[in-house]
């Protein structure tokens, strides 16, 4: 097992639980749940049939990352910033 280049929390307290994923200009925006959150990557749980594609930007917290998908399984999807 690789170690992580960034340390993942769990959003607690003040963090936001919910990131929006902007997938493109004139499709709709896809709600999400944020499982944890580092400075490099995200893990994320979507609700729904949605087809991620290979890259597309994340609301979270007020600031907006672009982000590449790096896995998912089920309903859970990894994001690299």
């Amino acid at each position: 097992m690789h170690p992580r280049r960034f340390a993942r929390v769990r959003p607690a307290g003040r963090m936001a639980t919910t990131a929006k994923l902007i997938v493109g200009p004139k499709l709709p925006v896809i709600d999400c749940r944020v499982v944890d959150y580092s400075a490099g990557g995200a893990c994320v749980e979507i609700c729904g049939p949605f087809k991620l594609p290979g890259r597309f930007e994340m609301l979270y917290a007020g600031s907006k990352k672009r982000c590449r998908l790096v896995w998912s399984a089920g309903r859970r999807v990894g994001l690299a910033f």
